[in-house]
């Protein structure tokens, strides 16, 4: 199943060995360049006890340095505004400044270099190549090419010569319109906007299959490789599901899945280092089949804003099979956020394996739920409070149902629920990121 759709032959297939080689070289300068433009990380690897290149040392060594966090990045921009102490390039060398959505009220900042947007376009490139999508096709994209980084996914499809038709988040009906008239048959989007189209195309009345969709990427959020979810919009359009993962500090599409669809493969080597992680003790984890950890990233060839041991909170679970397209190293499933697990009677939960489960449901269940805690926090009392929405047609009194899903959840996952059906329909149709966790039910 040699896969002829990799956009670069050379680096994608490129005996992991030999990257790491390369690597080494690209670390060193890295380093250097750090140490001679960063005041942020002259002062952290200072205090560290690492105040020279040579104290730092190899690749190879990495692990024995300090993690960085997305706090001490806020905190540099919030002590010295507008872009931070860890900035390495002149203001006048950034061609582009994204932000955050500025959750607590002040935005994040990431600007990059015209060699720096190079390499987020070039990931891309990569990344979307090998989930199907070609030059010359006509894909509509629903991420917005505004103020934040995800609108640097626009660059990509330039390289790789695809049409583009920008729609971006919030006008549905637009995008339609726009497969049909304009004869689009890609889309790029959250997998939670995947699942709202299909609701919004039958209540318009609309054939999702008439839509014509030959492939779709999502990105964003996990979700796009969970059976249910890609089932679900496979068999509503017609089309292959493939997902995309990256990270906004340090490029789109780090991950990206193939035509092997068997998780997703390191799209940024050569521009970055990736670490698995024990998301506790912060210890390596080895690079193995079957391994679950937190990824770390370190930037190899970033000139604005490197990153230095990033801490991703992605908790992933790794895949070492040889993949037939030709494609080498490690591939990866995003099971969820270190941040969002929660932590049940001393049992370690993240939300997306609830819907893992929903898949030995998928013809009574419509695959969408939302865990309601009783208490603030990680740590939650069982039973856990998870209402779960029943299939287009079915009827909420089940308790037949409703304890099948409460058993298969205390089966796999060792958590006791307090299961809840609710009507197809009535739980919230995302039309960006979904959040599994609503603590709007907890008593005040």
């Amino acid at each position: 199943m040699r896969d002829h759709q990799i956009y670069d032959p050379e680096v994608e297939t490129r005996p992991v060995s030999e990257q790491f080689a390369l690597d080494r070289e690209s670390y060193r300068r890295q380093v250097a360049y750090l140490m001679a433009n960063s005041e942020f990380y002259q002062r952290k690897f200072s205090e560290a006890g690492f105040d020279t290149p040579e104290k730092i040392g190899e690749l190879d060594d990495i692990a024995a340095l300090p993690f960085t966090e997305k706090d001490e990045i806020r905190a540099s921009q919030a002590n010295f505004p507008p872009f931070g102490n860890h900035v390495a390039a002149e203001p006048d060398e950034l061609v582009r400044i994204f932000s955050t959505s500025g959750t607590t009220g002040v935005p994040c900042y990431l600007g990059l270099t015209k060699n720096d947007l190079e390499m987020y376009a070039t990931n891309v490139a990569r990344g979307y190549s090998a989930a199907g999508f070609k030059r010359g096709q006509r894909l509509v994209v629903g991420f917005n090419a505004g103020p934040f980084v995800a609108g640097a996914v626009y660059y990509g499809f330039d390289k790789m010569g695809c049409s583009v038709i920008p729609v971006g988040t919030g006008n549905t009906e637009r995008m339609v319109t726009a497969i049909q008239r304009l004869g689009a048959t890609g889309v790029s989007c959250t997998p939670s906007y995947g699942l709202y189209l299909i609701d919004w195309c039958r209540e318009q009345g609309i054939d999702t299959r008439s839509l014509g969709l030959q492939n779709m990427i999502t990105a964003g959020e996990p979700g796009g490789g969970d059976p249910l979810v890609r089932k679900a919009i496979s068999d509503a359009f017609g089309c292959t599901v493939r997902e995309s993962m990256g990270i906004g500090d340090i490029s789109l599409s780090v991950w990206a899945e193939d035509a092997a669809e068997n998780g997703m493969n390191f799209m940024a080597r050569g521009f970055a280092h990736v670490e698995l992680i024990d998301p506790i003790s912060g210890a390596p984890i080895p690079w193995e089949n079957g391994a679950q950890g937190e990824l770390v990233y370190t930037a190899l060839q970033r000139e604005a804003m490197p990153l230095f041991r990033f801490r991703s909170r992605d908790h992933v679970v790794v895949t070492m099979e040889d993949n037939a397209t030709g494609r080498t190293g490690a591939r990866i499933r995003c099971i969820g956020r270190t941040d969002d697990m929660l932590i049940v009677r001393g049992v370690n939960l993240f939300p997306t394996a609830v819907r893992s489960v929903m898949e030995s449901f998928q013809n009574e269940v419509s695959g969408i739920f939302s865990i309601r805690p009783n208490e603030v926090g990680v740590l939650q009392t069982p039973p856990l409070p998870v209402v779960v929405e029943v299939a287009h047609g079915m009827s909420t009194d089940n308790q037949v149902l409703a304890k099948r899903i409460k058993d298969e959840i205390k089966a796999r996952l060792l958590v006791t629920t307090d299961v809840r059906l609710v009507p197809h329909g009535s739980l919230p149709r995302e039309t960006y990121k979904t959040k599994l966790v609503d603590y709007s039910e907890v008593a005040a």
